[in-house]
């Protein structure tokens, strides 16, 4: 898993640009066995302001802001 994946999973940039995407469902998308490393690259997107966090429906969600 790298970290593309991730972005890759939450936008894409030609057909929903604007998506976000709720932990669970980028937990559920890439496996319960990457959780660790998950974690850490959400927190270093969140850091080169790459990801935002919101909220979701009362859920942690991730919208890509920049690329």
């Amino acid at each position: 898993m790298k970290k593309i994946d991730v972005l890759n999973f939450i936008t894409d940039f030609r057909k929903s640009p604007n998506e976000i995407k709720t932990y669970s469902e980028l937990l559920a998308h890439l496996g319960k066995e990457n959780e660790p490393t998950l974690q850490q690259f959400l927190a270093e997107l969140q850091q080169t302001r790459v990801l935002r966090q919101t909220e979701l429906k009362g859920e942690k969600a991730f919208q890509v802001i920049g690329r």
